[in-house]
């Protein structure tokens, strides 16, 4: 693995944090994950948006430009000899002189190979079940993990792929992906508010926007059950359909025509992104 901490590009094993740092201390750090494919680092200036509003809202400095930062990843691909890698950015609170208060925060950046979902975990699709939670300032990418790391064991024994956090209002987002659902009038809804709007999901809306239409809104958890198709969008998922909620078939259990083809294009548009040319 391919680090750069404290200013330097260092071996993985001498990459270390103090235990005085607030991402240890009290989980206080902010992240943002994209991938290389062909070397080339996909929507990579999505990604700095989100990395930098991230950090601002946390309230931690960032000092390095982005150009520095694009620099920084070059080299770690270069260093990595990877086509395709996971590149993951992390800001921290710093090392803290009482455990609470913010200090001068760590920039850490690795690179790793990258793994993905592949065509034939598409067409299996993800069966999932649903959990009321509001992640806390849903808006920012930060690294509490706590409830999504706490339900693990309930995936394992419910042997389902992935958890959809709801609230009153409308279901929110997976612990690390956006959902899409098509309804039964041709239309793509995808929640608005109180979660993280990620860079596959901003993707995916782009392309649909000339496919059917679109609408950011509340979706209440019961309007899963007539949804014709469920999606979730993610920088290593892609896109994955959702064939079952709670253990209910969605649709006839395969991946929608909606879903189908906004896959193909997305598939298609990374790879002009990282080659120039269509698959």
């Amino acid at each position: 693995m391919g680090t750069y901490l404290d200013n330097q590009f260092v071996n993985d094993g001498v990459a270390l944090l103090h235990v005085q740092d607030l991402s240890i201390q009290r989980g206080y750090a902010v992240f943002d994950f994209f991938r290389t494919l062909n070397t080339v680092p996909l929507f990579i200036d999505d990604h700095l948006d989100r990395f930098y509003t991230s950090a601002a809202a946390m309230h931690l400095k960032l000092d390095k430009s982005r150009g520095e930062i694009k620099y920084i990843v070059q080299e770690l691909i270069k260093r990595e000899d990877l086509p395709e890698a996971g590149i993951r950015l992390m800001l921290t609170g710093g090392y803290s002189s009482d455990g609470y208060q913010l200090a001068e925060p760590n920039l850490i950046i690795t690179c790793n190979p990258a793994k993905t979902t592949t065509p034939e975990d598409f067409e299996k699709g993800f069966s999932i079940i649903t959990h009321q939670h509001q992640r806390e300032l849903p808006h920012i990418k930060s690294i509490n993990y706590l409830m999504a790391v706490w339900l693990q064991p309930l995936l394992k024994e419910k042997q389902v792929n992935d958890v959809l956090y709801y609230n009153k209002e409308s279901v929110t987002e997976f612990p690390r992906c956006n959902i899409f659902i098509v309804t039964n009038e041709n239309k793509l809804a995808t929640p608005a508010h109180n979660m993280l709007p990620g860079i596959t999901r901003k993707n995916v809306l782009a392309l649909a926007n000339k496919i059917l239409p679109i609408e950011e809104r509340n979706i209440p958890i019961d309007e899963l059950t007539t949804a014709k198709e469920i999606f979730l969008t993610a920088t290593t998922k892609k896109i994955i359909p959702i064939v079952k909620v709670n253990g209910k078939q969605v649709g006839d259990g395969k991946p929608g025509v909606y879903t189908r083809k906004l896959y193909q294009q997305f598939l298609e548009l990374e790879n002009f992104w990282a080659t120039g040319k269509n698959l």
